[in-house]
């Protein structure tokens, strides 16, 4: 994994998600029609949302004709380790109990959210 993946704003994070999930290169015609519905963004935002990705190394852009293709650089089980493990690390002081007890305390875990963690730690063990 790479050490050196930034931390994405939710609006950046929003484009990737819908980038990663196509698994193939998108245009911004394509992320416009995923966010229908969703965001009230206009495709000048979408395209400054690209813009600023690209920059930070999160996206590869291809020019095909008059139509940007994107693809992602970073791939999406490296940023969610990566955010993972800060989220760990700044709000829980690395301590998954800590993680845990907050989300049972906060009614965030249910029941069979506690078996199903039993069965992996034991699967893991």
């Amino acid at each position: 994994m790479n050490s050196k993946i930034a931390r994405l704003p939710d609006s950046e994070l929003c484009i990737m998600l819908i980038i990663w999930e196509a698994d193939e290169p998108v245009t911004s015609a394509y992320i416009l029609e995923r966010l229908k519905g969703k965001k009230s963004w206009g495709a000048t935002t979408v395209l400054n949302f690209l813009s600023r990705l690209a920059d930070r190394g999160f996206l590869k852009l291809e020019k095909q004709g008059r139509i940007n293709h994107y693809t992602p650089i970073v791939c999406e089980k490296d940023y969610i380790d990566m955010e993972s493990k800060s989220f760990l690390e700044r709000l829980h002081n690395n301590s998954v109990k800590s993680f845990i007890a907050s989300l049972y305390d906060s009614r965030g875990i249910s029941k069979e959210d506690l078996k199903a963690l039993k069965k992996f730690i034991k699967e893991a063990e």
